[in-house]
């Protein structure tokens, strides 16, 4: 007997600020990026879900650091999806851009998106509107945050520039599911550089009323961070003339360009 045919997204906390989001639909149950193995399986044993499978977005530690532990635990042969550009210990399904995932249990259809940036080789699944879903569903990984854009470990802010465009031109109610709780630190940023954003000052007290309550700032929107997120509104005129003041540059001809600097300016920030 099927539980909900709808499925649930589910923030499983890791670390300090790791979310390890779980889909599930009330009996089968993917996992993305597990970190961890005990939260996970702490998870699924008290809603008596079964692990069908896992979802890698890039190869970090805190992302990757349960897969094999998972699987030894559970005596599961699953299958493991993962960037094709690196190798990761535990993958079983090397996917790349345009590739499509169709799962049985629970029943969804993710198209994956090569976004780097953050790393050269991350990663995003993203699930369009199916008889299960509500709404739109993009698991980012960490390319983009609730006001914010993961640090350019590897990647160029071209890339990163480039990798957001692809999630700008989502559906505005695209649910997003990033992979840490940074939100806070992220508007406090943000607020150093659009000071005057209507949007993100009421963003601010939202967010913090959430946090001051213990829960999660996610999942977030597209619509919401092309209203509130800096790294989304390079192409916005007071971005701009943030960026070029703080650069002492006369222009910054591209959104990579504007990208590159308040993304230097919030590393030193």
């Amino acid at each position: 007997m099927v539980k909900n045919t709808l499925l649930q997204v589910w923030p499983i906390p890791a670390f300090d600020d790791n979310y390890l989001w779980c889909i599930h639909d009330g009996q089968s149950a993917l996992i993305v990026d597990p970190g961890d193995a005990a939260p996970v399986l702490q998870y699924l044993e008290q809603n008596k879900l079964t692990l069908t499978g896992i979802l890698i977005t890039h190869h970090h530690a805190d992302h990757t650091g349960g897969i094999l532990t998972l699987l030894n635990t559970l005596g599961l042969s699953i299958p493991v999806y993962g960037p094709a550009a690196i190798d990761i210990p535990g993958r079983t399904h090397a996917v790349m851009e345009g590739d499509k995932i169709e799962v049985a249990a629970p029943r969804i259809s993710l198209e994956v998106y090569e976004v780097p940036g953050h790393t050269l080789s991350h990663i995003a699944y993203f699930a369009n509107m199916q008889a299960n879903v509500v709404e739109p569903m993009l698991f980012c990984g960490d390319t983009l945050f609730a006001s914010g854009c993961g640090r350019l470990f590897e990647g160029t802010p071209t890339q990163m520039s480039q990798s957001l465009a692809k999630f700008i031109a989502l559906p505005k109610n695209t649910l997003v599911y990033c992979t840490h709780e940074y939100t806070l630190s992220n508007i406090r940023f943000a607020l150093a550089v659009e000071p005057n954003n209507s949007n993100l000052i009421t963003w601010a007290e939202t967010a913090k009323a959430l946090r001051d309550q213990r829960l999660p700032t996610l999942p977030t929107t597209i619509g919401q961070e092309l209203q509130v997120n800096p790294f989304m509104r390079c192409d916005q005129q007071a971005v701009i003339d943030a960026a070029l003041e703080v650069s002492g540059e006369k222009s910054l001809p591209t959104p990579a360009h504007v990208l590159a600097v308040i993304r230097a300016w919030k590393d030193r920030f």
